[in-house]
């Protein structure tokens, strides 16, 4: 199989959760890129791929560093010349705070890793999409939900993002789609929902599943 017959798929956010989940679901029919900060997070998913009989490209950094996007999209761009898929699964979960106690770094990065590094990744990462590529973000819509103004603001503002490219590209591609997953038993949501029970909440594996046959990805 040459370079240009690897079908890519460039998953930012598969350390943990949905990203990890759909990063083993869509192995080995995919190489995967799997960005995200924690390297032994990656590692262990880079095992299970193996498993699974596929291969990853790790790439452990921090997708509100633009400089390291750069490099990363320059990289794929050498090696293969494109990607197929793009998951972005990123996001910086704030902790829960009135309004008025918002803090001010938690914002700062939120707002970072929530909206601005996808108002620099859709730029970088478009022309590797081309015309035929496709881009999924994933919507949690808590804007204006009590105690989550930060993380509710800046997903929303990435949502606002996602759904302007989509409708920019209906007719010239990339095909640019919203999903939004079920609850699903992930650090983010216990942080968000403490004591819930997580028996009643979807496996982010079954979700992966769900989302990649709604999609038509499998």
């Amino acid at each position: 199989m040459t370079h240009s017959d690897t079908r890519i798929a460039l998953i930012t956010g598969a350390s943990r959760g949905l990203g990890a989940a759909l990063a083993e679901a869509l192995a080995p029919a995919y190489h995967i890129v799997a960005v995200a900060r924690t390297t032994g997070a990656l590692e262990d998913l880079d095992d299970r791929i193996k498993a699974r009989g596929g291969q990853a490209t790790l790439a452990p950094m921090d997708i509100a560093d633009a400089n390291a996007m750069a490099t990363l999209c320059r990289g794929i761009h050498d090696r293969w010349g494109k990607v197929d898929l793009w998951l972005h699964a990123a996001i910086h979960a704030a902790p829960l705070t009135p309004a008025n106690f918002i803090d001010a770094k938690d914002w700062s990065k939120s707002v970072a890793v929530n909206a601005t590094a996808t108002s620099v990744l859709i730029p970088y990462v478009s022309p590797l999409l081309g015309d035929s590529g496709r881009a999924v973000f994933f919507d949690d819509p808590q804007a204006g939900e009590k105690f989550h103004g930060t993380y509710g603001a800046t997903k929303a503002a990435q949502m606002a993002l996602a759904r302007s490219w989509a409708a920019e590209t209906v007719r010239t591609g990339p095909r640019v789609e919203v999903v939004e997953p079920r609850p699903m038993a992930t650090a983010t949501r216990a942080r968000f929902h403490p004591g819930e029970d997580r028996d009643r909440l979807a496996r982010p594996a079954d979700e992966a599943a769900r989302l990649l046959d709604l999609l038509q990805l499998r």
